[in-house]
Order: structure tokens, then C-alpha cells, then sequence
């Protein structure tokens, strides 16, 4: 959630009336301890999508999205891709098309080494059970290797 959470950070300095951001997340930090139930995350998660609507800034827009992909990876793993397509997206979108290489070399790397840390450290958080016992193999691979 640390990209998440950046972005939310981002969007509380712009838009400082507007909670959506920061509900969707600490709902999707309740949601992935198992303190409350999908449906509330679920909720939240929405909102912060619908504030897509609600601005005009397409940047900004872009960021509400990789908002909610980010706290729907939850549940559905495959939405991590969301986020870094929408936050990508945004620098795109924040830059320019002639000057946002750098800014995205920059970014796709911190994803990279943080994704490498953060397989290091998956045992020290505490998770809810639906996650943590997941008996289930992701689907999305096995179709991939099935498709080989």
C-alpha cells in the first residue's frame, strides 16, 4: 500500500475537502486485517472512483483510479496492474508526452525495488484469514501457462 498511500498523500494536498481517498485505503487496511467485511471496502473503494467524476484535472483523475485499483488488489491480485497503469498514466498526462520518460524510468524503477523488498517481508504483517490461507492458485497465472 505504499504507492497507494503516496498517491492518497497527493490528492489530500489538492483536493483537502475531499476524504475519499484516505477512506478507500484505511477501509482497505481494515478490510485486509479482517476487521470488517468486503462490501464496506468495497463501498469505499467505489467512492474514490467516482471522484474521477467529480474533478477535472485528468492527472488527478488518472490518480483516483490507481487509487481504487490499488486498494481493490485486496481482493483481486490482478488489480495491482491498475495501479501502475493509472499512475503511470497521470505522469504521462502531468508532464507531457515529450518530457515524462524520465519521470516514468523513475517510478517503474521504485516499483521494482520495492516489489523485491516487500517479497522479503510478507510474514511480518498481519492478514486476514481469506488472504492469508488462500488454498487457491491465482488463476491469471495457471491461465497463463495453460496458454504457454
Amino acid at each position: 500500500m505504499k504507492f497507494v498511500e503516496e498517491i492518497v498523500i497527493t490528492l489530500e494536498n489538492k483536493y483537502p475537502d475531499d476524504n475519499r481517498p484516505r477512506v478507500a485505503i484505511e477501509k482497505t487496511r481494515q478490510w485486509a486485517r479482517g476487521d470488517i467485511k468486503m462490501l464496506e471496502a468495497k463501498k469505499a473503494i467505489l467512492a474514490v472512483h467516482a471522484m474521477a467524476k467529480d474533478i477535472t484535472d485528468v492527472s488527478d483523475q488518472a490518480l483516483c483510479h490507481a487509487v481504487g485499483q490499488g486498494c481493490g488488489t485486496v481482493h483481486v491480485e490482478t488489480h495491482a496492474i491498475g495501479l501502475v497503469v493509472y499512475e503511470l498514466t497521470a505522469i504521462v498526462r502531468r508532464y507531457g508526452i515529450d518530457d515524462c520518460e524520465q519521470m516514468l524510468i523513475k517510478r517503474i524503477n521504485e516499483y521494482q525495488t520495492y516489489l523485491l523488498e516487500c517479497a522479503k517481508k510478507t510474514h511480518q504483517y498481519q492478514w486476514a484469514k481469506f488472504i492469508s490461507d488462500d488454498p487457491h492458485a491465482n488463476k491469471e497465472y495457471l491461465l497463463g501457462l495453460k496458454k504457454g
